[in-house]
Parts: structure tokens; C-alpha cells; sequence
């Protein structure tokens, strides 16, 4: 038997070698357009890779999903972190837990993933064609005929796609029968006219609150970053991810709402404060930066001279709202960096999620961020890469 894999990153790496391992007298090939493979993986994380997220309780790590979550709850009880964690151990890459739950190699490198799973794949006789390009895949029979560039075919018993957010890999979806929920950007930053914001640019806050004005209920806290465009850090970019639908349809013009201060009771320290120090230059927040405090008092507007002795309980208000009610308009979007997500795809209710194989065409296997799947940030999108990769190659 002879079983493609279409896609030379995480998840075809990983159905190539679980493919072998299962079926050892079968032919595995991966099939890559680039000349290299295991790009996406070699960028991860700043060039560290974020193998997984050390979160071992498959009902709390679905919730890292804004789609997706609830088809992969199964997969999970067969292989989650633990599982994918354990397995770079076994194959000699060490790893660990960093204090967000992330987690990456000891070695600090990407590399080390690639060439873990280079290696074992060569090992195992896997071939791997690279510069390879597939124009065209037709199901005949039990036999699957892949055209490629340059007029050339090869024929296969068994298709794995693992083309990720690739227009290509939609099309071969689309003509086996699949249908595909258009894809959109997931997981980027936001950008906001506001020169002041702008010239905040690396300051950044630990824990704050945000949340989109016209969704109130769905509400992200932690690191926030100012930037040179806007906002980013992980609060950002995870509400992103759970707005993507709404951010899109209404071409990223939002209202975003921040809560520099969750669970603080603002009023109660204002009463407090009845010395001669400036407003503007002594906070009695020590979370929030100097600069970023007196942007806030400045948007508060609250005149620079003026001490806290004499602040009217107008002005009082107007900075309680700043801080706990920021808003800012949002007028665009950026990637984030290289770990650009998309989530649309393969629409899941085609996927049988106990083998991976399509419903509506036997002998093709859909993996990966093909599939209508994406996590927030933090090794979640891996997972699922490994996690749907592994179940294929059962």
C-alpha cells in the first residue's frame, strides 16, 4: 500500500512517521511544493517553537479553541500534551514548562523539533519529496491518481492532506466533495490611530482586561503590549481569535474596551489619596508604567499641574472610567508575526474524528489547520497538529 501525505510541516510529518510505524510494509510519501519542510515550525515561537501547552485535562484544553474544541475533546482523550510531550522526550528532545504553561525544547531552538522529526522519518524509510508541487488529486476506484508539476502522476491507496491554510489544499478539499468554511485571519494585533498610544510603543501591562464593545461577554485578560501601530500582547491576540468572525464581517472596525485595573476597587484608592503630589506623575497603581499612566491621566483630561488635594470628584470619575473603561477604536489589523493562523476550512461535520477520514471520500484523511480548527496563542495550533496527525496515522 502506498499512502501520501500532502503538506511537509507538523501535522504531515507527524501522520508520515504514525502512518509508517502502523502500516510498515506500506510506502509513505510526503509530498512538499517548497524546498524546504517544517517551515512554519522553524519560525514558531520567535525560532523556539511552542510545542504544546501543558494543560493535561482534555475539557479544560479544548476551551483554548474558538473553533474546533468540541470535535477535537475525543482525539484529545487519545492523544493530548502528556502524550506529545512524552513522545519528543522518547525520540531524545528534551523539553520544558515555562511559567504561562507554554512549552518548548531545552535547547531554545526550533531546530531541534525538525531535526527530531527529519530524523525519525528517515529512519523509518519515509520518503520525502520536496520542490514536489501536486496540481491535481482525482479519487479512481480505491486508488487515489495525484498529477504533478511538470506532467508527471503517481498513484496512492491512501491521501492524507496537510496543507494547512494553503488556497491549494482548499481546492483539493473542495473537488473530493468537501465543503469549506471560507478562511479568515485568526490570531493577529490590532491597529489603532492614536499617535500618543503609538509613542507608548514596548511598554506593556501584565494583567488587564479587554474586550469588544458590541460583545461584552467574551472578555480576554492578561500581558497587553503597546506598539508602534496599536495593540498587541496575549489578550490581544486572543480575543482576536474569538472575534475573528465579527472583526472580519465588519472589516476590523471595532471598539475596543480595556480594564487596566480588573478586579480593583479604583474609587476606594482615589479617596485615599489627599497629599500635594501630581496627578500626572504619582500613581498609586505600581502595575501600571509611568508613561502609560500619564497617557491615561492626559485621556482623563486632567491638567498636568493639578495635585490629588484638588481634584474634583468630576475628574475623579472621568480618570475611574480611563482606567477601568478605556476606549479605543480599532481601524485595521496585523499578523502576528510569523504565527499567522487562519480559521475557516474543512467544515468538521465531513471529518470523522476518530480516524480522521472524510466522510464523503474513503481513503482521504484531512489533518491539521485544514480543517475549520484554530487555537489562541501558546501551543494550542500545534496540538492539534499532532493530535489529528497521530489519529491519521492509526
Amino acid at each position: 500500500m502506498t499512502i501520501i501525505i500532502v503538506g511537509g510541516g507538523a501535522a504531515g510529518f507527524f501522520s508520515a512517521i504514525h502512518n509508517k510505524q502502523s502500516h510498515p510494509d506500506s510506502q509513505v510519501i510526503i509530498i512538499e511544493k517548497n524546498a524546504n519542510v517544517l517551515s512554519k515550525v522553524k519560525l514558531s515561537g520567535g525560532g523556539r517553537c511552542n510545542v504544546t501547552q501543558a494543560c493535561f485535562d482534555p475539557k479544560s484544553l479544548i476551551t483554548g479553541y474558538p473553533r474546533g474544541g468540541k470535535e477535537l475533546l475525543g482525539p484529545f482523550y487519545t492523544f493530548q500534551p502528556k502524550q506529545t510531550m512524552q513522545w519528543f522526550e522518547d525520540h531524545g528532545v528534551p523539553l520544558k514548562i515555562e511559567s504561562d504553561n507554554r512549552v518548548f525544547p531545552v535547547s531554545n531552538s526550533s531546530q531541534s523539533i525538525i531535526d527530531c522529526l527529519m530524523s525519525t522519518s528517515i529512519k523509518l524509510g519515509i520518503k520525502i519529496w520536496t520542490k514536489c508541487e501536486v496540481s491535481q488529486i482525482v479519487k479512481e476506484g480505491n486508488h487515489f491518481n495525484l498529477q504533478l508539476a511538470g506532467g508527471q502522476s503517481t498513484q496512492c491507496e491512501k491521501v492524507v492532506l496537510a496543507t494547512g491554510s494553503s488556497r491549494k489544499g482548499y481546492e483539493f478539499a473542495s473537488q473530493l466533495g468537501h465543503t469549506i468554511v471560507t478562511p479568515i485571519p485568526s490570531l493577529f494585533t490590532f491597529k489603532i490611530n492614536d499617535p500618543a498610544l503609538h509613542a507608548l510603543s514596548g511598554v506593556s501591562v501584565l494583567d488587564v482586561e479587554t474586550y469588544l464593545e458590541n460583545r461584552p461577554k467574551n472578555r480576554q485578560q492578561g500581558t497587553l503590549l503597546m506598539t508602534q501601530w496599536g495593540m498587541s500582547g496575549p489578550c490581544i491576540i486572543k480575543l482576536s481569535a474569538w472575534n475573528a468572525e465579527m472583526l472580519y464581517d465588519s472589516n476590523y472596525q471595532e471598539t475596543l474596551v480595556v480594564n487596566w485595573l480588573p478586579g480593583q476597587e479604583v474609587s476606594h484608592v482615589f479617596q485615599q489619596q489627599l497629599h500635594q503630589k501630581k496627578v500626572m506623575t504619582y500613581s498609586p497603581f505600581p502595575q501600571i508604567p509611568k508613561r502609560l499612566w500619564s497617557y491615561l491621566v492626559t485621556k482623563a483630561t486632567i491638567f498636568p499641574k493639578q495635585g490629588w488635594y484638588n481634584i474634583s470628584d468630576k475628574q475623579k470619575e472621568a480618570l475611574s472610567q480611563t482606567l477601568q473603561k478605556s476606549i479605543f477604536h480599532i481601524i485595521g489589523k496585523s499578523p502576528f508575526k510569523e504565527e499567522f493562523v487562519t480559521c475557516g476550512g474543512v467544515d468538521l461535520k465531513e471529518v470523522n474524528f476518530k480516524t480522521m477520514e472524510s466522510k464523503v471520500c474513503p481513503g482521504l484523511y484531512l489533518i491539521g489547520e485544514l480543517l475549520n480548527i484554530d487555537g489562541v496563542t501558546g501551543g494550542y495550533n500545534f496540538q492539534n497538529a499532532w493530535t489529528t496527525g497521530f489519529i491519521s496515522g492509526k
